[in-house]
């Protein structure tokens, strides 16, 4: 066999590898849609400093789980709804798990929520890992989560998190005992995106 067949083979099995394992990985990545349980994940407290996880944190609790930024315009809109939705549900069990993925300072995220007298927890994660778990695209982007993890709603954009609407869809969530959870909210919020076309943003010059 010439040298030129052997290497044409060689490309040929290299090729055929590589599709392989694509196909693997690929089977492997779980789309974060409703229905699935939420990625676990790694941020900073920025009230603490201390490295949290959404497991360890957020366990049995109705979590709304924000990824967002400083300079995402659509975020600063939709914080002050978030803000009266934790307010008014925080002594039920509900949560917030608002995670910044600005890659600078943590004190410019902590500026930030005291600029919006936010109550609710700051998280950042520099690395903007997150991101990648959550298969997101822009900022701000939510993910309301069950008493078990699970994504009963995902919002692609800015919204106003204490409508009519979204305070019963919490408050449903928190009625539900265990082995029942999510349930009936899964059947309701069919959507797995919502929002506004403005309502997100991409990173600054993108």
């Amino acid at each position: 066999m010439s040298k030129q067949w052997i290497f044409v083979g060689l490309i040929v099995a290299g090729v055929a590898a590589g599709a392989t394992i694509m196909t693997r990985v690929g089977s492997e990545v779980a789309p974060v849609q409703v229905g699935a349980t939420a990625p676990d994940f790694h941020a900073i407290d920025l009230a603490t400093g201390d490295t949290v996880s959404l497991r360890e944190r957020y366990r049995g609790k109705v979590t709304l789980v924000n990824i967002w930024a400083t300079w995402c315009v659509p975020c600063r809109v939709e914080m002050p709804a978030m803000e009266r939705l934790y307010t008014a549900l925080a002594p039920r069990g509900f949560a917030i798990a608002a995670v910044s993925v600005d890659e600078g300072s943590p004190e410019d995220v902590r500026k930030f929520g005291q600029e919006l007298a936010l109550s609710f927890d700051l998280l950042q994660d520099r690395s903007t890992h997150i991101q990648q778990l959550y298969q997101t695209t822009s900022v701000p982007e939510s993910f309301l989560l069950d008493r078990h993890g699970v994504i009963v709603k995902r919002v692609i954009g800015a919204h106003d998190w204490s409508s009519p609407v979204n305070r019963a869809l919490v408050e449903r969530l928190l009625d539900e005992r265990a082995g029942a959870a999510g349930e009936k909210a899964h059947t309701d919020e069919k959507a797995q995106t919502a929002g506004e076309p403005a309502g997100a943003a991409g990173k600054p010059g993108t």
